[in-house]
């Protein structure tokens, strides 16, 4: 983290001219209308940082600081009622397998109930931030970073395109697609809503592999093996062949479930990741634990 750099789901707040005494005085004048209590259960937590990053005390000196790191919390935030596993921690890695329905990281209405939230809390690890992201509705594996130092070297291995991703998805059956093949296309921001994205003419800036691997009735299990990563591709690229993602809510058209309804999760798993490790020069391949509705009810 550079200084002056929020981590993931923190805000800055500036030290004022002048400012003196200790952090949780400091935090109660500066936040009136947050209880005293809560920001003392924060500081217990970690979630308060000084400008490098690290975890201040209630009795930390604000004389000389510039600013510091809290935690974003909404006032309400509905629990969300899964679990990601933590499949393997080194101290350069984290890799997690994430549930449908978990955001990766904060953001909107989404803070305390994210992947990135639980884990910091769970491991300890205030600076701990993703190295990519999956939709809140897509299940399986996520890279983390614990420390900021040497991260760039885990973002090359994206930027180069050299770590391999598979996925699986149910989606329709269709006797006239021809698989496999390697679906090219370019997409932009500004569908149906402004979340969403749409392909249009252009040089394609976006590709998939996809192949079938099994099938029953109307149903088929695909595998996506993406070359690029741009948002909600695979999402895209299934419903412009006609053959849209089982329980997708955005693609081809919107159909948004109930708060709290969790009986239709989008049928998309990122199944395995492999990679030569930055760090060890290992050979790496996880496998998610998660699984798809196959074959379909």
């Amino acid at each position: 983290m550079r200084r002056g750099n929020a981590p993931e789901g923190y805000s800055r707040a500036g030290v004022w001219a002048g400012e003196s005494g200790q952090m949780l005085d400091f935090l109660a004048r500066r936040f009136p209308r947050v209880d005293v209590a809560v920001w003392r259960a924060r500081i217990a937590r970690g979630e308060v940082l000084d400008a490098q990053g690290r975890p201040v005390r209630c009795d930390t000196r604000v004389e000389g600081l510039s600013h510091v790191f809290y935690r974003r919390t909404p006032e309400q935030e509905a629990p969300i009622p899964f679990e990601a596993q933590v499949l393997y921690q080194d101290a350069h890695l984290v890799v997690a397998d994430k549930p449908h329905f978990l955001p990766t990281a904060p953001g909107g209405q989404y803070v305390e109930q994210t992947l990135l939230t639980r884990l910091q809390r769970q491991l300890r690890l205030p600076r701990l931030a993703p190295l990519h992201r999956l939709d809140k509705d897509t299940a399986g594996l996520v890279l983390l970073s614990p420390e900021p130092a040497g991260r760039d070297a885990w973002h090359t291995l994206f930027r180069s395109r050299t770590l391999r991703k598979l996925y699986e998805a149910v989606a329709p059956w269709r006797a006239e697609l021809e698989l496999p093949r390697t679906h090219a296309s370019r997409m932009e921001e500004g569908g149906a809503r402004f979340f969403t994205m749409h392909e249009v003419p252009g040089a394609p800036n976006s590709q998939t592999h996809i192949e079938m691997a099994a099938r029953s009735g109307a149903w088929a299990l695909y595998r996506l093996r993406p070359v690029t990563g741009k948002k909600h591709q695979l999402r895209l690229h299934m419903a412009a062949l006609g053959a849209p993602i089982r329980h997708d809510a955005f693609y081809p058209e919107i159909n948004d479930p109930p708060p709290g309804d969790y009986s239709r999760p989008l049928q998309l798993l990122a199944r395995e990741l492999a990679f030569t490790d930055p760090v060890s020069g290992r050979e790496r391949v996880f496998v998610s634990q998660q699984r798809l509705q196959w074959p379909p009810d």
